[in-house]
């Protein structure tokens, strides 16, 4: 067959590990013989985002807003270990921080369903795509120790010099201090991400917090979530007959377990950052996650929700042969790949990403699976593959489509 054409590059950033072998599998064996692949490539692979002292990762994100769509191979942000093991210069940060606070962006994750793998809550039968707010609230928090009796306030002061203060607490004793923050400009671009991505998916949205606590904390997300919803996507929810709901984080959670799925859940940072665990570990597991981070404007950068899987690797370089799930990673590509042919008018290439993805489920629910799935797999005897045998089982369903 004639290779399908793209007009516009992907981005592609390049990764750690194992995901970083699995990478080059899916595109010589499910990508290239197909596609007429065009990326602008970018390795932030541990030791080039060292040896560029981490300029590679903000390149990488500036041309993820020019070009409008990326796709990312997991890697590795580094702890005291690692900065020995790959001699690095410094502890660099996390890469999807970098690139999600340049985007301004807000993480979906949703689980690949298959048919012999059940979800842990029987009433779930469609997908449940958790939206996390990744920025400020504890992760950016400034934290005390109190060591004895004292008063603790909070005081801001205005750049016109005027002044609020509170008392936050009399201490008889030794205690905790910590104080939290957040933007209403990024509380704004995460609703509109929300919104944005919840008309593309065509599913409902609902979003908790607890306005009845937090009066003014996170009574100004439900404020401004509002606000945007009635200004700017009421209307075109309407039109596209889904609905925008909110409640007090309590009654979502439990409307959530039961419930069928198939909507997105806006979340907190915090609450995002668990829920999103349990979502996945509910629907089977953190390798059929995938993860698409959306900036309020349409940019797009997709990725697998999991890390760059040392264990494996470590064997791999021992020349062991590895069973990794590379599930997510294909969907991250297919993924890129639809969208960028969504926005190019290339319809081929939309049709590609549909079959790579069919080709991969057909493939789990013929039973070949990797052996992380095979515990899991319910009404069938699966057959374990190594990462390589079951990217070739793919691409052999994949040409019958194709």
């Amino acid at each position: 067959m004639e290779k399908i054409k793209m007009t516009t590059p992907l981005v592609e950033m390049d990764g750690d590990e194992m995901t970083r072998v699995l990478w080059k599998l899916i595109k010589d064996e499910l990508l290239l013989p197909y596609v007429d692949l065009k990326t602008e490539y970018y390795d932030l692979g541990l030791p080039n985002r060292d040896a560029t002292r981490d300029q590679v990762t903000l390149d990488a994100a500036e041309a993820n807003k020019k070009y409008g769509v990326a796709v990312k191979c997991a890697t590795i942000t580094p702890n005291a270990q690692r900065m020995d093991e790959y001699k690095l210069h410094e502890m660099w940060k996390s890469p999807n921080g970098t690139i999600r606070a340049a985007l301004d962006g807000t993480v979906f994750r949703a689980p690949i369903m298959i048919d012999s793998i059940k979800p842990a809550v029987k009433f779930w039968k469609k997908p449940i795509t958790i939206a996390r707010h990744a920025y400020g609230d504890v992760y950016k928090a400034t934290e005390f120790r109190i060591p004895g009796p004292g008063k603790a306030e909070l005081r801001f002061t205005g750049a016109d010099g005027s002044q609020q203060t509170a008392t936050v607490y009399d201490f008889e004793c030794g205690g905790v201090l910590q104080g939290s923050y957040n933007k209403d400009t990024s509380i704004r671009s995460f609703a509109r991400s929300c919104f944005n991505y919840a008309l593309d998916k065509k599913q409902d949205l609902w979003f908790g917090a607890k306005d009845t606590i937090s009066k003014k904390y996170d009574h100004t997300f439900k404020d401004i979530f509002q606000e945007v919803y009635d200004t700017e996507y009421k209307a075109k929810f309407e039109a596209a007959g889904i609905e925008y709901f909110y409640s007090l984080i309590d009654d979502i959670v439990a409307r959530v377990i039961r419930s069928e799925g198939g909507f997105v859940w806006a979340c907190k940072n915090y609450d995002g950052d668990v829920m999103s665990d349990m979502v996945s570990t509910a629907f089977g597991s953190l390798a059929m996650m995938t993860s698409v981070l959306v900036s309020p404007d349409g940019k797009y950068e997709f990725e697998a929700a999991h890390g760059t899987v040392t264990r494996h690797y470590y064997k791999y370089l021992k020349g062991e042969s590895t069973s990794t799930n590379p599930m997510a990673t294909i969907f991250a590509w297919s993924g890129a790949l639809k969208k960028r042919g969504e926005l190019d008018a290339l319809p081929d290439l939309v049709r590609f990403g549909e079959a790579l993805e069919a080709a991969s489920l057909q493939t789990l629910n013929d039973g070949i699976m990797t052996k992380d799935l095979c515990g899991l797999a319910e009404g069938i005897t699966p057959t374990p593959v190594d990462s390589t045998g079951f990217i070739k089982a793919i691409r052999e369903r994949l040409e019958k489509m194709l």
